[in-house]
């Protein structure tokens, strides 16, 4: 069995209690280097293999958790943040399925969830945004057609875009040509949830500039949208005149 394992946005303290009890049972450990913290790896059994996943091809993964497998030997791949989310595990699973291993996933925290944490912000805010939008700009890997920037951009939701911090100008001249105002707020969350965490605020007009005079190049997260701001609804969940299942209404 193959233990695919979401290490979360970064502090060591945010991985879920069965992903670590996992990673310190592995006998081989496959680990995003590049991204995932290696203190997640500190309660690693003395003798376990530790491959760090950023040198190595899909095949050399692959390899790798065969032979694992074969020997009885138990096998772990851990990903950051949350894998459903620009994990790259899916093609994994797949060649998997073709050797016919089995696995597993455990969720994890996504760094999204962790920037809200850090900026300390609610993405779906009553009368302002009840839709959040995942994406990211392309690069080397293009994005299909329907998920241009400025179309999501129209909607006006909650935007959260990954992978493209470092295109801050291109960025913010898309998300206004899709149909944000200029003064939409935005803010650029850098490693959220590490000790080097960094919050950069602005609007869509100067976050690119900003974001250049802090030096953040990479490894953050963008997010866009009126939730930023202080006006919204409350909401009629703990509204006293509003009855739902547990609790009648005043009124």
């Amino acid at each position: 069995m193959i233990h695919f394992i979401g290490a979360g946005p970064g502090d060591p303290e945010l991985i879920t209690l069965k992903g670590k009890r996992l990673i310190d049972e592995a006998d081989i450990i496959i680990y995003a280097g590049s991204l995932v913290n290696p203190q997640v790896l500190q309660g690693a059994k003395p003798e376990a293999e530790i491959y760090n996943s950023a040198t190595m091809t899909l095949p050399e993964v692959i390899s790798v958790m065969q032979a694992g497998e074969e020997q009885g030997r138990q096998v772990v791949r851990v990903h950051t943040g949350d894998p459903s989310i620009y994990g790259a595990h899916r093609e994994q699973m797949t060649e998997l399925d073709r050797l016919g291993i089995a696995y597993d996933v455990v969720p994890g925290v996504s760094s999204f969830l962790a920037a809200a944490a850090a900026m300390k912000r609610e993405y779906t805010l009553p009368e302002v945004s009840q839709t959040v939008i995942l994406t990211r700009m392309e690069g080397r890997t293009p994005m299909p057609e329907k998920e241009q920037i400025e179309a999501l951009a129209a909607h006006q939701a909650t935007m959260i875009i990954f992978l493209s911090v470092g295109q801050m100008d291109e960025l913010s001249r898309r998300l206004q040509q899709g149909g944000y105002p200029a003064d939409t707020p935005a803010a650029v969350v850098y490693k959220a949830s590490w000790q080097d965490e960094k919050i950069v605020q602005g609007t869509l007009t100067d976050i690119a500039a900003k974001v250049q005079a802090a030096g953040i190049r990479k490894t953050a997260l963008v997010t866009v949208g009126r939730f930023l701001g202080d006006e919204f609804a409350l909401s009629k969940l703990y509204d006293e005149t509003f009855t739902h299942a547990y609790r009648k209404g005043k009124a």
